[in-house]
């Protein structure tokens, strides 16, 4: 009889991917895409003893999956190979594929096995290390944002809401908050819910935002900074993979739609000393310092902060998205806001990034902007009151080119992320961007093309 291929023997002894017949290994790039292999479980040990090889080009990768030869890591160095290592606490069950299947996330290694300098996780570490040796472990959340859309295109050839389940009708409003519409999507939520469990991602609560389709998902605090971010890489796999399985299409895209808010991420910060305790409840000095250092250095993170041409769509007045280096208390117009709440939740919620971001790269900017502001004392200025917005503040950078500049110029940073990452991710965005800027956009040939 046919066994079917990365099925166990009877006398093999059980392991937690016995039931697999596949594995997918899934490294993240810098654009916050999972790249890897699908391999048969049969392969699997050997693989968690081994690692598997992948050409180092994929962090040379453009968001479009193309190399950009310019960063030295493509056919400059014979497209080598390198070793990933599979990270065995990441194995899950991965429910919406046809066959029993799981998924496990993987780091990359130089030759000599240490990190390899383009891996976005191991930017996130370096840095985080810079405040443990500080005694300091960053407890990390994430908010993500993101949209459902039909998979039909609009009679414009561009996304349009979907229709609401049961109903012939498609959505066109939202009530932020709503629980009706918490209702409409019920079975979509619960199931985001179930596979969340099945896969150990602390999914928290889910929020109607203020377009149609468009929702908010929370993670729980982690202590463990990294492990924060895999599982918002993880939860967006998720939820795109069950809004494919229910009929539509969930998109982490900045802003998706003309005259609708865009969609953020925001990542909750607090820092906890060696027994365990929140040091911004106690420290009111530490927090401020740890605010300082990231109003100084946003200007210059902004460029991982909205990472892609669609981010500065986002970035506009009235769109629930902070355009200024501002801070304050339980307000929501600012960057950076402090919430409300018991002192023992005191942290710091960073409002910038966009939906689209990696969530690596943000939280490494922000930790970076933490420890700056820790280690030359900063003190940042009054906390604004009211709408932010209406005050005359300096804007962020909020057209592509100016964040990459800026990002270009940035020592600092520079040292945080390492120069070769910096290097090799402007290099990268910079090649995006001049592609962009050389196709003729459908508004062109509205405005143009029979008016001139």
């Amino acid at each position: 009889m046919h066994k079917p291929q990365g099925a166990r023997h009877p006398h093999q002894p059980k392991t937690p991917w016995s039931d697999y017949q596949s594995v997918d290994l899934m490294l993240c790039d810098i654009n916050g895409v999972l790249r890897g292999k699908r391999i048969q479980t049969s392969a699997l040990e050997k693989a968690l003893r081994d690692g598997i090889s992948l050409p180092a080009s994929v962090f040379a990768l453009d968001i479009t999956g193309q190399t950009v030869e310019e960063t030295g890591l493509g056919f400059a160095q014979g497209d080598s190979d390198r070793i990933c290592r599979l990270l065995p606490h990441t194995l899950a069950p991965v429910p919406w594929h046809k066959t029993p299947s799981g998924q496990i996330l993987m780091t990359m290694e130089e030759s000599d096995g240490s990190p390899f300098f383009a891996d976005p996780r191991h930017v996130l570490q370096k840095v985080t290390q810079r405040l443990l040796d500080k005694g300091l472990r960053p407890c990390v959340a994430v908010e993500l944002e993101f949209y459902l859309v039909d998979q039909k295109e609009g009679p414009d050839g561009l996304p349009q809401p979907p229709i609401l389940p049961g109903t012939d009708e498609r959505m066109h409003d939202t009530q932020v908050y709503s629980l009706d519409d918490l209702d409409s999507w019920e079975d979509f939520l619960v199931r985001v819910a179930e596979v969340c469990e099945m896969q150990q991602i602390p999914a928290d609560n889910a929020v109607a935002e203020y377009a149609p389709g468009q929702f908010e998902i929370n993670l729980t605090h982690q202590h463990d900074a990294v492990a924060a971010c895999d599982q918002a890489i993880l939860l967006k796999r998720a939820i795109k993979a069950i809004a494919i399985k229910e009929g539509m299409y969930a998109t982490f895209m900045a802003k998706p739609y003309n005259g609708q808010a865009g969609s953020g991420m925001h990542i909750h910060v607090s820092l906890l000393d060696e027994a365990g305790n929140n040091v911004f409840a106690e420290d009111h000095e530490l927090l401020r310092q740890a605010i300082a250092g990231n109003l100084s250095m946003l200007p210059e993170c902004m460029a991982l902060f909205a990472p892609n041409a669609n981010s500065y769509r986002r970035l506009q007045p009235h769109m629930y998205v902070p355009l200024h280096a501002s801070w304050g208390f339980d307000n929501r117009t600012v960057a950076l806001r402090i919430p409300s709440g018991d002192k023992g939740s005191t942290r710091l919620e960073h409002r910038v990034a966009g939906a689209d971001a990696n969530p690596y790269l943000v939280v490494a900017a922000i930790l970076a902007a933490i420890d700056h502001g820790i280690s030359e004392q900063l003190r940042p200025p009054a906390p604004i009151q009211g709408d932010a917005n209406k005050l005359d503040l300096q804007l962020l950078p909020y057209r592509w080119q100016d964040a990459l500049d800026r990002f270009a110029q940035s020592h600092r940073l520079s040292q945080y992320l390492g120069k070769d990452f910096h290097r090799a991710y402007l290099i990268n965005k910079r090649h995006e961007l001049a592609e962009f800027d050389q196709h003729v956009t459908p508004l062109e040939y509205q405005w143009y093309q029979h008016l001139v």
